[in-house]
C-alpha cells in the first residue's frame, strides 16, 4: 500500500506533538509538510532531522497556512491533520471544507493516539478558552505543593518559537534559565511564576523525552496546559477552568469542549463578574459532563500602588487578548477599580503591535504584551515609551521590566484565587500521592 501523504496544520505546539507521537515512526504515512499560523516568522523554518527521526533525514518544511489548498494539489496530499487550539467549531469545519474541496481527507487526532503515559502520578490543568484563569490556578497549586515539601515538576504546553533542535527538552529551575533559553514574553508569562514558587519546570518540543526527564526528579507531575488544548499526557486527574465571562464557549470552541467533557473537576472562574454566565456554565456542565465536580472560584485582584487620577497605560497578557478574544484582563479591572485615567495605546502603536490592533480591534483600551521575539519586544518597548503616561499598569503574570527598558514606573497587578475556593482541588490532587 502506498504511503498516505500528510499535511499538518499547526501553530508550533500541538502540531509537533501530533507528529512525534503518531506519525514520526509510522511507515503508513509520509508527513510532507507543516503549515503555520498565529506565530510570526515560524513559516521560514523547518522541523529538523534530529527531531523528525530516521524516516525524515532532510527534516520537514514549514509553510504559511494561507494557501494550504495549493499545497494539497501540488504535493498530492491525501490527509490534512488539524493540530492547533482555541478556535471556534465553525473555524475547524471551514478548514475541513477547504481541505476536502481540494481533494484531501481531514483528521483530528485524539487523546488515545497522542497522550503519553507517565510512571508517576500526573494531573492536568486545562481550560475552555485562553485567558479563562488556568495559569493563576496552576501557579497557586505549585506554590502550595512546594511549601508542603512535595517534589513537583511542572510541564508546560509548548511555545517553541526559536531553534527547535535546541528547544527539544528545556529545564527551568532559576530565573536566569529564562535568559539562557532566550525566552519570549509569552514563555516568561507562563514560566516565571512557577520558577519563583520553587518548582522545576519543563517545556520544549519532544514531550515524551521531557516527561521521562521530569519523572527522575518529581513525586508528582503537573501538566500546565496552554490555550484550550487538551493534555499531552494521560491524566490521573483532569481539571478544567471555564470562564463565566464567555459562557457558552465551553461548548462552541475547539478543543476546549474536549476538556470540558472529560474533566473530573470543572472550575467556573470570574463568576462574580457575570453570575448569569456562571449559572449557564454550570448548567452546561451538568448536561455535558454530569459526573464532574463543579466549583466556583474567585480571583483576588490587587494593585499595590495609588494610581487614582493618574494617566496610565494598561499592559495585558497577549494571548488572552488575541486568540483568546478578550478585550481586557486583570490589569484593566484593577486600574478602573483604582480610579486611574486610562490612556488608549492605539495611536502610539509601533510595527507589529499596530498590526495586532488591526487584527484584534476589541483590544483598543489596553496594550497586548506581544513579544514573540526580540524585534517585537522592541516594538512593545517603543510603544510604551512613546505614550504620554507616567505609570504602566502590568496585568501580565511576568516582570515586563526584565525585557523592556522604560523610564516609566511599572506597577504589577497581583491576581490569584482565593485559597478556600480551590482547597478541594488541592486535596483531590494530594490523594493521588497517597494512592
Amino acid at each position: 500500500m502506498d504511503k498516505r501523504k500528510v499535511l499538518i496544520l499547526g501553530a508550533a505546539g500541538r502540531d509537533f506533538h501530533n507528529f512525534n507521537t503518531f506519525f514520526r515512526n509510522n511507515k503508513n504515512y509520509e508527513v510532507v509538510c507543516f503549515t503555520a499560523t498565529q506565530i510570526p516568522g515560524i513559516e521560514t523554518r523547518k522541523y529538523p532531522p534530529a527531531l523528525a527521526g530516521p524516516l525524515y533525514p532532510n527534516g520537514i518544511p514549514i509553510y504559511p497556512e494561507e494557501n494550504f489548498e495549493k499545497l494539497i494539489r501540488e504535493k498530492g496530499i491525501t490527509d490534512v491533520v488539524f493540530s492547533y487550539s482555541d478556535v471556534s467549531h465553525p473555524y475547524v469545519m471551514h478548514h475541513a471544507s477547504r481541505a476536502m474541496a481540494a481533494g484531501a481527507s481531514y483528521m483530528l487526532l485524539g487523546p488515545n493516539d497522542t497522550c503519553v503515559k507517565s510512571t508517576k502520578p500526573l494531573f492536568s490543568i486545562c481550560a475552555t478558552r485562553t485567558g479563562a484563569g488556568k495559569s493563576p490556578l496552576s501557579k497557586l497549586i505549585s506554590k502550595k505543593f512546594i511549601e508542603k515539601g512535595i517534589k513537583l515538576a511542572v510541564i508546560r504546553h509548548p511555545m517553541p518559537y526559536g531553534n527547535l533542535e535546541k528547544q527539544a527538552v528545556q529545564r527551568f529551575a532559576t530565573l536566569s534559565d529564562l535568559d539562557k533559553h532566550d525566552c519570549t514574553i509569552e514563555e516568561r508569562e507562563e514560566y516565571e511564576g512557577h520558577i519563583k514558587n520553587g518548582a522545576i519546570l519543563y517545556a520544549g518540543v519532544d514531550y515524551e523525552k521531557i516527561l521521562r526527564a521530569a519523572e527522575k526528579e518529581a513525586d508528582i507531575i503537573m501538566w500546565d496546559g496552554g490555550n484550550n488544548d487538551f493534555p499531552f499526557y494521560v491524566s490521573d486527574l483532569k481539571i478544567t477552568v471555564a470562564d463565566a465571562l464567555r459562557a457558552g464557549h465551553e461548548l462552541s470552541y475547539f478543543p476546549g469542549e474536549v476538556n470540558f467533557r472529560m474533566a473530573d473537576i470543572i472550575i467556573v472562574s470570574k463568576a462574580s463578574q457575570n453570575p448569569q454566565g456562571a449559572a449557564e456554565v454550570e448548567k452546561n456542565a451538568k448536561e455535558a459532563n454530569p459526573s464532574a465536580t463543579t466549583l466556583r472560584a474567585e480571583m483576588e485582584v490587587t494593585l499595590p500602588h495609588d494610581v487614582r487620577g493618574k494617566e496610565v497605560v494598561v499592559v495585558e497578557d497577549g494571548p488572552t487578548l488575541t486568540h483568546g478574544g478578550m478585550s481586557y484582563g486583570a490589569g484593566l479591572l484593577a486600574a478602573k477599580r483604582a480610579g486611574a485615567k486610562i490612556i488608549s495605546p492605539l495611536k502610539y502603536a509601533k510595527g507589529s503591535i499596530k498590526t495586532t490592533f488591526e487584527h484584534y480591534p476589541q483590544t483598543h483600551e489596553v496594550l497586548p504584551a506581544m513579544g514573540y521575539g526580540h524585534a517585537q519586544m522592541k516594538e512593545l518597548e517603543d510603544t510604551i515609551n512613546s505614550m504620554p503616561v507616567d505609570i504602566v499598569i502590568s496585568g501580565t503574570p511576568m516582570d515586563i521590566a526584565s525585557v523592556i527598558k522604560t523610564n516609566k514606573k511599572i506597577v504589577q497587578v497581583d491576581y490569584t484565587y482565593k485559597y478556600s475556593d480551590v482547597e478541594p482541588v488541592l486535596k483531590r490532587i494530594e490523594a493521588l500521592l497517597k494512592k
